[in-house]
């Protein structure tokens, strides 16, 4: 049987790279980490690392070991946050995975509001895409998350947020600035600043250029929204936000899509497991909002 104590070792030198840096995050000595990942490799029978240019790399087996460990040790840490929330709310945490922008704009508010109802508690908050906090959520790598409502697959409850259109976003100076409509064959025809992979943004973006048989012309990529808005301020591209982004903001214009296109966001949570308390007290303090 596996120890839980050489798969918290066995991560630390995976994302180490490095046998010493990870005794001393772990702190413990050297010599002890790599006599437990000796025992490991004999235990299982393969060979979890090889060294390349002085540095350590997972092996195809290590790789899947790795994940596998990934997934215990998350398990492990939000049984220990669930158990410590048992007694009241006055410790535990909520642990939920946000889109940058709905992190940025729509968010901040809601969870002031709920530290201030629960004083006790402690908030983490993970910025990810869409579709990478779906992932999370179905590896049990987090707990809560807001995803797309259309997305939702049978192994995920979910609580309905919000509903935000999609717009093509410009500077004052652009010739689209003043119509009332751009059609997503012209957006994809213009220079492009856009999320990374796998915010749900970018990918609509790539599905609906080849579809259209367009071939996107990407001057920036980024996932920082002041990055992506100081370039189409500046005039150098053009990129699309949902609609609240930038709505107190006197140097971007929204342009809705001919065919307009809204994003159905909910709040969503793992069947497999029960809510902590205080992730339960986050979700009825959600459904409340919504009342």
């Amino acid at each position: 049987m596996l120890d839980v104590k050489w798969l918290r070792q066995f991560a630390a030198v995976a994302e180490a790279g490095n046998i010493t840096r990870a005794a001393q995050r772990l702190y413990l000595a050297q010599p002890a980490v790599s006599m437990t990942l000796k025992k490991l490799e004999q235990h299982l029978g393969v060979a979890l690392f090889s060294r390349q240019q002085g540095r350590l790399h997972l092996t195809t087996e290590g790789e899947r070991l790795y994940q596998h460990a990934q997934r215990i040790l998350n398990a492990l840490t939000m049984a220990e946050q669930d158990m410590a929330a048992l007694q009241n709310l006055d410790s535990g945490e909520v642990c939920i995975g946000i889109p940058s922008m709905l992190g940025s704009f729509y968010f901040p508010p809601l969870l002031m509001a709920f530290k201030h109802q629960y004083p006790g508690l402690s908030i983490k908050v993970i910025e990810a895409g869409t579709q990478d906090v779906l992932a999370k959520l179905c590896q049990g790598e987090l707990g809560l998350g807001i995803v797309l409502t259309a997305s939702l697959p049978p192994q995920l409850s979910g609580l309905p947020l919000i509903r935000e259109e999609m717009v093509a976003v410009v500077n004052r100076d652009h010739p689209a600035r003043r119509l009332p409509v751009i059609s997503m064959a012209d957006f994809l025809a213009e220079e492009l600043a856009l999320f990374r992979y796998g915010v749900f943004h970018r990918e609509y973006l790539e599905a609906m250029a080849k579809k259209s048989g367009i071939k996107l012309n990407i001057g920036f990529e980024s996932n920082l929204i002041p990055l992506l808005k100081a370039v189409v301020r500046q005039g150098f591209a053009i990129t699309t936000f949902l609609r609240m982004v930038i709505k107190d903001d006197p140097d971007l214009f929204a342009i809705p899509f001919s065919e307009p296109y809204f994003l159905d966001l909910c709040l969503a949570w793992p069947n497999n497991r029960p809510l902590s308390r205080a992730e339960q007290a986050f979700v009825e303090f959600m459904q409340q909002q919504n009342i």
